[in-house]
């Protein structure tokens, strides 16, 4: 592992050379200009360097603020102490739709470096998936009213977008669900804002949702922005996976096996089965079934069976079968990656920031999104040493605090002079 100042300097460098890429600054304003005592993008850049650094709620985010190094304040462009109360109202009076355009600028500045490339894949696939976090309040629009436990809660519904196919499995979009559908209901509209933020760089070219968002409507939406689809298939589709299971259930030889092991005494045994048999049947556009069957072995004996069928407008003979196994398994990426980590290492359902106001709520989370992705493209692409870059993510933020409460002039003396946002090419 690096030195610890040698460590420290990587992560200043990174935190002062990706800031550029957010475009802070570039944030619309709407209060009162002779009012205003703290910038905007210094509120947005604090609480995004917070979130990195593992902070849990608002007084901490302040604490911090108070603790940081004189170098780390110029460095960062960061005033002195902000008051927690200060950022909960800026970030509970912004709208979300400019805190999204921040995360398209990082994906596209990523994207731009060459960090988002396929990985064993000759296309990049973009995994959907909702998100729930549970709140003490609620708007009816962007917090559902719901029971839970006998109580009143705002469920705040987001649909995470990620990119699953490369070494980082960024976040490249959190799209707001609004209180009055869901995920099928906003599934065509989640693809048309994933169009326009990013259909001019060509970063993806098939679209993955698990069994709730598989439709027919759904599936041609997405072929007529000239993307594939790849869907879960279960009841909801009966018909579709009736004649799924039939003719997969026929096969004897999988197309494809894996062995993965988990320890001594643990097994996990994949195996794939696909046909372009059902080309056609149902949906015009239609044209591969595929069916992963998973048997988990502990010290021998089988005890776990688990089978599930998926529908895909790609030719068979697009992939390879390893590959069709493998991006099967890549579907996970958003579960395994991003909310794992935002739910067991950020603790976003314990530790929301703001939780009587359900706005605010969704402007940290998706800050807290963009917070992530920082972090996983350092450690995924811009890392080195493979010991690096298998680092637990509480280590990764522990670098963060500390690079925060320790950095001097010696750290920062070989780096290059900041740009401020502001110059940054859009």
């Amino acid at each position: 592992m690096a030195q610890p100042s040698r460590l420290t300097r990587r992560i200043v460098g990174m935190l002062s050379a990706r800031e550029t890429d957010l475009q802070l600054g570039s944030v619309p304003d709407k209060r009162t200009p002779h009012l205003i005592k703290w910038q905007l993008d210094v509120v947005l850049r604090t609480a995004i360097v917070c979130l990195c650094a593992g902070s849990r709620s608002l007084a901490q985010a302040e604490q911090l603020t108070a603790e940081r190094t004189p170098t780390m304040r110029r460095r960062l462009a960061l005033r002195g102490r902000i008051p927690d109360t200060t950022m909960r109202t800026i970030m509970a009076h912004q709208e979300p739709d400019p805190i999204r355009a921040v995360m398209h600028r990082q994906i596209r500045a990523a994207a731009r470096r060459g960090a988002l490339s396929p990985v064993r894949q000759p296309f990049n696939m973009v995994m959907l998936d909702g998100k729930d976090t549970a709140l003490p309040s609620c708007d009816d629009y962007f917090a559902q009213r719901q029971t839970q436990d006998g109580k009143l809660v705002g469920m705040l519904r987001t649909m995470t977008c990620s990119l699953v196919t490369t070494a980082a499995q960024p976040c490249i979009d959190a799209i707001p669900i609004p209180a009055s559908t869901n995920e099928m209901g906003c599934f065509c509209a989640c693809v048309d804002a994933l169009m326009q933020a990013y259909g001019s760089i060509d970063l993806f070219r098939l679209v993955a949702a698990d069994a709730g968002n598989c439709c027919e409507a759904n599936a041609r939406h997405v072929r007529s922005k000239g993307l594939h689809y790849l869907f879960g298939l279960k009841g909801n589709q009966p018909t579709l996976e009736a004649e799924a299971r039939r003719l997969l259930g026929g096969l004897v030889l999988p197309a494809a096996c894996t062995t993965d092991h988990c320890g001594q005494s643990r097994r996990v045994e994949r195996r794939l089965f696909l046909t372009d048999q059902m080309a056609g049947f149902e949906w015009d556009h239609l044209r591969t079934v595929l069916r992963v069957e998973s048997r988990c072995f502990v010290h021998g004996k089988l005890e776990h069976l688990e089978d599930r069928c998926f529908v895909t407008s790609l030719p068979v003979a697009r992939l390879e079968a390893a590959r069709w196994l493998e991006l099967i398994r890549l579907q996970w990426g958003v579960e395994n990656a991003v909310h794992c980590t935002l739910d067991k290492m950020m603790r976003e359902d314990d530790h929301p920031w703001i939780e009587s106001d359900p706005k605010g709520a969704l402007i940290v989370s998706l800050l807290r999104r963009i917070a992530y992705n920082l972090l996983a493209l350092y450690r995924s692409v811009t890392l080195r040493a493979g010991r690096n870059r298998s680092a637990p993510w509480r280590t990764l933020m522990r670098w963060v605090e500390l690079a925060l409460l320790t950095a001097g002039p010696y750290d920062v003396a070989r780096l290059r002079p900041r740009t401020p946002a502001a110059a940054c090419p859009s």
